[in-house]
């Protein structure tokens, strides 16, 4: 709890200091003079002023947020000698650069960390394919689990090297939500001839790109030996007798080949609603076993499913992916601007209704996946700040009022037509986007609760 909340502040912090840093500094380069420059809202915690500089800078108390104060005479009275620093006195293409320099520092920082990534390596699991989810796309384009992804690609696009599971996982992502087949050369077997296999991803729903989007297609993680890991005190796995480092061999009458078909026959060990009890043969110390266990029932949106109360499946196979300097740099460069396009679809998919709300994440997930992300090391930690720079930097060029896209587009406005918004539609426009604003974080916040504790 404690790594949470200091990987949530953490990130905060940085993003938000970095989104405001970009305001400040085209700022100050167009000759604007900022009065303060805070980092949260509120009470401030802590405060200071350089020497010889006219800006203030604050810590809040409330970190949800910041803002960098301009002199600016719509907001206060301004000395006719200081007026040429004031933000409205500026020509158009100096206010738009201001205001567009805070989400392009989020989208640029996101390449920088996407590029330390990339030059630090990460341990990342291979791209051995776990057994299908029955009913799946995967398991109709006739994937049995065990193959090795080598290359893929979107539609008639050039195949590329997959050098993880992550890369597959990407991949598989952009294929959904952009409606697209995914086209994948395998090796079934090490020393077996190769395959080509087609994702048919094309038909695919975009509504249905929510949480359980991998259980659809199939592909829900890397092949894994079917073994126990931790046994949950008092649970159904240790009431029956299983311990860890079980090896499971059978389940039932099928035979288990990997961690994720076990899981698979655990999950669907429920008939008319009721657990049923089934034997497991397992491998222990040389000796073959043969087990009865009842698993627990666990609701979920598509019905009940069966749980032992045990980690299931060994770690995978890890792969050190690592690029080389200007190869890391371009990778971020392209990982950003796929992310970011990707966002972009999604929200307006979102508006539109072709993609489920329940895609909006608020506060509380992403300080969920924060403290998962540390708990994992560095690497992931810097991945999670990359894509949460990245989503704020889109969210922040929204073309809504109280966002800095909404002034972006106050100022075409202003560029097309010779003049500014009137006072009275900036008041209409800001109320609107204030509305729009409050009913997305409040779907957000709804979703976080769902999620966590629903």
């Amino acid at each position: 709890m404690l790594l949470t909340v200091i990987a949530f502040i953490v990130a905060l912090g940085v993003l938000i200091a970095v989104h405001e840093y970009g305001h400040y500094r085209v700022a100050v380069a167009c000759g604007v003079k900022v009065l303060r420059f805070s980092v949260g809202f509120g009470k401030p915690l802590l405060r200071w002023q350089p020497k010889g500089s006219p800006t203030e800078f604050v810590i809040g108390a409330f970190p949800l947020g910041g803002y960098v104060r301009m002199l600016d005479e719509r907001e206060a009275p301004v000395d006719a000698h200081e007026r040429h620093l004031s933000f409205n006195a500026k020509p158009l293409r100096s206010r738009a650069a201001i205001v567009a320099a805070g989400p392009a520092a989020n989208l640029l920082l996101a390449v920088l960390l996407y590029a330390a990534v990339n030059w630090m390596g990460v341990e990342e699991p291979k791209a051995v394919l776990a057994s299908p989810v029955p009913g799946s796309v995967a398991q109709k384009a006739g994937l049995q689990g065990g193959e090795l992804v080598l290359e893929a690609a979107l539609g008639n696009e050039e195949s590329e090297p997959v050098r993880s599971f992550e890369d597959l996982r990407w991949l598989l992502t952009r294929g959904a939500l952009d409606g697209t087949d995914v086209r994948l050369q395998v090796q079934p077997s090490p020393g077996a001839p190769q395959r080509q296999m087609v994702l048919e991803l094309a038909q695919f729903d975009a509504r249905e790109a929510d949480a359980q989007l991998f259980r659809k297609i199939g592909i829900v993680g890397p092949w894994t030996r079917p073994v126990l890991g931790e046994v949950v005190q008092g649970g159904p796995a240790q009431r029956a007798g299983l311990r860890q480092g079980d090896l499971i061999v059978r389940l039932g009458a099928t035979n288990v080949v990997d961690g994720q078909q076990l899981r698979e026959l655990i999950r669907a060990s429920v008939s008319g609603g009721v657990a049923v009890s089934q034997p497991w043969r397992i491998e222990r110390g040389g000796q073959t076993l043969t087990l009865d266990v009842l698993p627990d029932l666990h609701s979920e949106p598509s019905g009940p499913v069966g749980r032992v109360g045990a980690f299931v499946g060994a770690q995978p196979e890890f792969v050190t992916v690592r690029h080389g300097p200007l190869e890391g740099l371009w990778n971020g460069v392209v990982r950003t601007w796929e992310v970011s396009a990707l966002t972009l679809r999604m929200m307006g998919r979102m508006v539109i209704g072709e993609a489920s709300l329940k895609n909006l994440s608020g506060p509380l997930t992403i300080a969920d996946y924060a403290g998962r992300s540390a708990s994992m090391g560095l690497t992931q930690y810097l991945v999670f700040l990359a894509l949460i720079s990245v989503s704020l930097g889109v969210l922040n060029l929204l073309p809504l009022p109280v966002l800095d896209g909404g002034h972006l587009m106050y100022y075409l406005w202003e560029g097309v037509t010779g003049k500014g918004v009137s006072d009275a539609w900036m008041e209409r426009l800001q109320r609107g986007g204030v509305a729009v604003l409050l009913l997305m974080m409040s779907i957000a916040l709804f979703n976080d609760i769902t999620r966590l504790f629903g």
